[in-house]
């Protein structure tokens, strides 16, 4: 078969967060752009990712909310759970996005979208079976898929990932999680309140890179709900069971369960691209980039999951987007932006929700920061109060001089919440410009202003200004 030809400003392989985003901005600055993607446009994200665990956390969560109106005066009941019709849900709010991601939509905004694997042919050249496209530039965003541990067995036990759970014909009895990261987290508390029993296994500690308070706050809220965690705990092997599979632990304890979901980690996906016969260095972690994530190709950039350690959420993989727009249509050449950042925040969708931004304080003061914490609690707050929602609390980490390094919030809408911080760590504004914000009451976000206010308690009621207080009132 004849290949068809094009010649490109802009070749993109993969139509996930990233590669979408920059084939629209590209596409509107009136630059050719050809699009590959051989599987569902919108990539794991929508598809399989944020969109549909989402879904399922809110039908969790108004599951829940049948069992816990007591304290409001509301007489609490079992609900009574439709696992098709919450699957129905799932793909109707999957349906509902997917139009904003569409062939048609790319393809309306001048976009060239060919859904077929590709490949490279060399350092300009991208091809797949009806194509062959000749590109000034070239980005790869192909991203990440759910990857395996390697467990003893569990190659030979059937089992899900986030890629396969939500269409599972059955609601899982006993679904046993291996991860307790936050898919696992955030599936397993969504399963356990639509009726199922939940296990969570992990050969370390729970969210080992969250304040730990916070993360022990979390995880307590889990197991008080009646998610079962074992972790730390190694095991031992995998095994398919009549009635489903079971679990080995290294300590001698054997789990049972109907369905086993493995949500401990994701990795690149580079096979079938032929990176080196365009010149472009990567491993089984993904591809290598500059901090403008550039690869070994300076023809070819690099950019969210699939770029080696430097992606992991939907929204890294739009800021990429962004800064290679920069780079590649709004300076110079030889100008190059960076996609370095250390305000990079993050959220697990539980209940309560754990949200954090920039550094730990552990990772501060390893950085060689003078450290200072500032927190606040939301049994302090007074619409968490009214709400009946008063645990966790907001956490700020600084520097001795109130240079924000990071935060961590655990509570309700904490990942709306650590958008305030964000927005003062972008703009660099210290802790006294936090403090200075004002807050409609009674809002969770007072919080928020409440830990940064706290910083000067001491010196706003200490001596010295009690004196001068006392000083200019005898001239009142």
């Amino acid at each position: 078969m004849t290949k068809k030809h094009y010649d490109v400003d802009l070749c993109i392989i993969g139509a996930g967060s990233g590669g979408l985003s920059i084939a629209s901005g590209a596409a509107q600055l009136g630059r050719s752009v050809v699009l590959f993607e051989a599987h569902d446009m919108g990539g794991d994200c929508l598809n399989s990712g944020c969109v549909p665990s989402k879904a399922l956390i809110a039908a969790g969560k108004h599951a829940h909310a049948l069992t816990t109106g007591k304290i409001f005066g509301v007489e609490p009941k079992t609900p009574s759970v439709d696992f098709n019709a919450v699957k129905a849900h799932v793909q109707g709010v999957i349906d509902h996005i997917a139009p904003v991601d569409s062939q048609e939509r790319f393809e309306g905004l001048g976009c060239t979208v060919i859904r077929e694997y590709a490949s490279f042919k060399d350092d300009q050249t991208v091809v797949s079976d009806s194509v062959e496209v000749r590109a000034k530039r070239i980005v790869v965003a192909t991203g990440s898929r759910a990857s395996a541990p390697p467990i003893p067995g569990l190659s030979d036990t059937p089992y899900l990932t986030n890629e396969t759970i939500f269409t599972v014909d059955k609601q899982p009895k006993h679904l046993l999680v291996i991860g307790a990261g936050p898919i696992g987290i955030e599936l397993g508390q969504a399963f356990h309140r639509l009726g199922s029993k939940v296990e969570i296994i992990d050969v370390a500690a729970p969210l080992g890179r969250s304040e730990p308070e916070h993360a022990d706050a979390l995880v307590k809220a889990l197991k008080e709900e009646g998610l079962i965690f074992h972790a730390p705990v190694k095991t031992k092997m995998i095994r398919k069971t009549k009635t489903g599979v079971a679990v080995d632990l290294e300590d001698g304890t054997t789990l049972t369960g109907t369905h086993l979901l493995v949500a401990a980690g994701r990795r690149a996906v580079t096979d079938g691209l032929e990176l080196e016969k365009a010149g472009i260095t990567f491993d089984g972690r993904g591809i290598e980039t500059d901090k403008y994530l550039r690869t070994s190709n300076k023809r070819v950039f690099a950019l969210g999951d699939v770029a080696k350690g430097k992606g992991g959420l939907t929204h890294i993989a739009g800021f990429h987007a962004g800064q290679v727009m920069k780079t590649l249509y709004y300076t110079p050449p030889g100008i190059n932006i960076s996609a370095e950042t250390n305000r990079m925040p993050a959220a697990i969708y539980s209940e309560p929700e754990l949200a954090s931004i920039g550094l730990t304080e552990a990772e501060a003061k390893e950085a060689g920061h003078n450290v200072r914490c500032v927190s606040w609690h939301f049994e302090e707050n007074d619409r968490a109060i009214a709400e009946r929602s008063e645990g966790g609390g907001v956490k700020i980490v600084a520097t001795t001089k109130g240079k924000i390094l990071g935060a961590s919030i655990i509570g309700e809408s904490a990942g709306d919440l650590i958008q305030m911080i964000s927005v003062a760590m972008t703009n660099k504004v210290k802790i006294s410009g936090l403090a200075q914000i004002i807050s409609p009451y009674p809002t969770r976000g007072e919080a928020v202003k409440r830990a940064a206010s706290s910083w000067y308690t001491d010196l706003i009621f200490g001596a010295r200004f009690k004196k001068l207080a006392a000083l200019w009132t005898k001239f009142q």
